[in-house]
């Protein structure tokens, strides 16, 4: 009798798969290149098995932002189990230079630092990729 086969991810672990995207430029194509490698890793996988979360920092954050050409796609990625994350150093230093807070869309979580938010994941088993 052979021992039943048991998949990764199956006791309460989470997602078999895990991954971290970093998007740190304003570039238009890059930001939608990171977009589209978190909507196609998660139709490759399937939306149960792959966790993904991705990070924006410095001229990043503009992706996340209210003022994004992107901001109906993030929203409805955001209501699909994709985790976005806007860095906190990067909040305040924009902050400090307008005299305003950036108004990020809704379903964007704010962490302290973003650079410290990738680290966080890649030792939690995060893949990671900068596209």
């Amino acid at each position: 009798m052979s021992a039943p086969m048991v998949l990764a991810g199956s006791h309460g672990m989470g997602p078999a798969h895990k991954l971290v995207i970093q998007v740190s430029t304003d570039d238009a194509t890059s930001q939608n290149l990171a977009l589209n490698n978190a909507v196609n890793l998660q139709k490759s996988l399937g939306q149960d098995n792959v966790a993904i979360e991705i990070v924006a920092y410095g001229p990043g954050l503009s992706l996340l932002t209210d003022q994004s050409s992107q901001m109906k796609r993030v929203e409805s990625l955001a209501m699909q189990d994709i985790t976005f994350s806007a860095c906190g150093n990067t909040m305040k230093h924009m902050s400090e230079k307008t005299g305003k807070m950036p108004v990020l869309i809704q379903g964007v979580k704010v962490v302290p630092a973003g650079v410290l938010r990738i680290m966080e994941l890649q030792e939690q088993g995060y893949a990671y990729i900068r596209p």
